[in-house]
């Protein structure tokens, strides 16, 4: 890297621009513009969000305090007025922005395509994540009586470790009606937390030629068919089973595969549900272990997406917002790649946030330390259990 660039410029040349200004023309996005291009914004926002700023104002308070490396930084020749940042946000198509970040996301999974779980199959694991906003502001995404808020529906490549598809809803809506938006793909693994215990998505997902794995609810009726002895320790249960509650069984009509062990640290019985007849108990026990990257994304996607009224406080800037975020998050992902970094890319985030204005070369700067905060990624969920 050059060593006279910015960090933050340092990382922007990862970006395919070219694709970025194709769907700025789709979408008419800098038609009648002549400064703050969508380009623009979109490195606006990054910058952003990479430094943990809390408001607009925030951010346009530090950007004109560094006004002389603006345009170095790929962010225009002088800060951009706090108005025309709302406006562009509000008004521009958050298509341009929702499918950019669904680019990342597919080259990202590309690039850091692993087997880590040898299934000759991927995995994901799909949950969601509340982003809580001020009722009388945004009206249009009521919750509850005095509360406002939008859910991020992520079906997260626990492999790759990035996402692979988002879909942004109010959070009025349950956790299960957007299982079916996501799109399937055969001989793949889908990893689901108990509130997705839908059983019609689910027989759709095994109609595909996929599997499942889901915690199961405390008050699921079912009958035991057949038993598995010589079970590994911690291993309670491993059955299958036919649904006997009425609307559930016509729903899901096959047999299902019960799996219940014991979590010493917790001190409680988990119990899943799969159609993965040909793993071993362990291996499902495993696989929803893994669940726990997808809440490490949430954690950053909340802790960087501040999202106030002054950014914008329509649907669309909203959208904007968090495509945004997920488009930082994949370039990092990427940069960590490329760079052959060996560290988490929650360690580069933490990092960079510090760092967008430094002219340190990005590799020395994301190799100068060695530490690690984040837990062991594939350790074991019950103490001995993997052992």
């Amino acid at each position: 890297m050059n060593q006279n660039k910015y960090v933050f410029a340092q990382l922007v040349a990862f970006i395919d621009r070219n694709h970025f200004n194709y769907l700025a023309r789709k979408y008419s996005g800098d038609r009648y513009v002549k400064h703050f291009i969508c380009w623009n914004q979109l490195l606006a926002l990054m910058f952003g969000q990479l430094g943990n700023r809390e408001s607009l104002r925030d951010l346009i308070t530090v950007l004109e305090a560094h006004e002389s490396k603006c345009y170095h930084l790929g962010l225009g020749r002088k800060p951009v007025p706090k108005t025309t940042f709302a406006t562009a946000n509000q008004n521009r198509d958050y298509r341009i922005f929702e499918e950019f970040a669904f680019y990342m996301m597919d080259l990202a999974r590309s690039k850091r395509a692993t087997d880590i779980f040898k299934l000759k199959g991927k995995v994901f694991a799909f949950d969601s994540t509340t982003i809580p906003l001020c009722l009388s502001v945004f009206w249009w995404a009521k919750f509850r009586r005095h509360k406002g808020g939008v859910k991020a529906h992520v079906l997260f490549d626990t492999e790759s470790q990035v996402p692979a598809y988002f879909h942004i809803t109010t959070a009025s809506v349950h956790d299960s009606k957007a299982m079916k938006e996501i799109p399937y793909e055969s001989v793949s693994y889908y990893v689901f937390d108990r509130g997705y215990n839908a059983f019609k998505e689910l027989h759709h997902i095994h109609q595909f030629g996929s599997f499942f794995v889901v915690r199961a609810k405390k008050n699921l009726q079912y009958k035991c068919t057949k038993w598995r002895r010589r079970m590994p320790q911690n291993v309670t249960t491993d059955a299958e089973i036919i649904l006997t509650d009425y609307i559930t069984s016509k729903k899901y009509k096959e047999k299902l595969r019960l799996v219940k062990i014991y979590d010493e640290e917790k001190g409680q019985e988990l119990a899943f549900l799969t159609n993965a007849f040909h793993l071993t108990s362990l291996e499902i026990a495993n696989l929803y272990k893994n669940r726990w990257q997808v809440e490490l994304f949430f954690k950053w996607l909340k802790q960087h997406l501040k999202i106030r009224k002054f950014w914008g406080k329509t649907e669309n800037a909203v959208r904007i917002q968090i495509s945004a975020a997920i488009i930082a998050y994949c370039l990092v992902a990427i940069v960590q790649h490329d760079m052959r970094l060996e560290r988490s890319t929650y360690e580069v985030l933490q990092i960079l946030s510090m760092s967008l204005t430094d002219k340190t070369p990005l590799k020395e700067l994301l190799e100068k330390t060695k530490f690690n905060d984040v837990k062991e990624q594939f350790g074991p969920l019950i103490p001995g259990l993997f052992d």
